[in-house]
């Protein structure tokens, strides 16, 4: 069974920094893309950060030049720094993977608990 499990969520003032992590655990052959997502209350979840497996990140353009996605194939970790966070960054985010288990055919998203981010003085 595989699992993504996300840590480093908290509260933190307007101006600064958070670090974000995820470690996918189980069974597992290989993982493609991963990312994080953010869900704030009444609103739909959205893409914040993603990355493939040979390092190309994508970004939402409100996080641009803030969030750095990185990820380390060899632990099966995915992070993402945050810089000058702001009040509207405040949501749970999740951490996303597509992972093919071991002994199944073909690829399955798997996600993870979600951590709650919030940016406030």
């Amino acid at each position: 069974q595989v699992q993504l499990v996300e840590s480093g969520g908290g509260l933190v003032q307007p101006g600064g920094s958070l670090r974000l992590s995820c470690t996918a655990s189980g069974s597992i052959v290989s993982i493609y893309d991963m990312g994080w997502y953010r869900q704030a209350p009444g609103k739909y979840r959205e893409l914040v950060a993603a990355i493939t497996s040979g390092g190309s990140t994508n970004y939402a353009e409100s996080v641009k030049g803030r969030f750095t996605i990185s990820r380390d194939n060899g632990k099966k970790t995915v992070s993402l720094q945050m810089s000058s966070l702001k009040p509207e960054d405040t949501a749970v985010y999740y951490c996303q993977g597509r992972v093919r288990p071991m002994g199944l055919i073909g690829t399955y998203e798997y996600w993870g608990q979600g951590t709650q981010v919030t940016v406030s003085s």
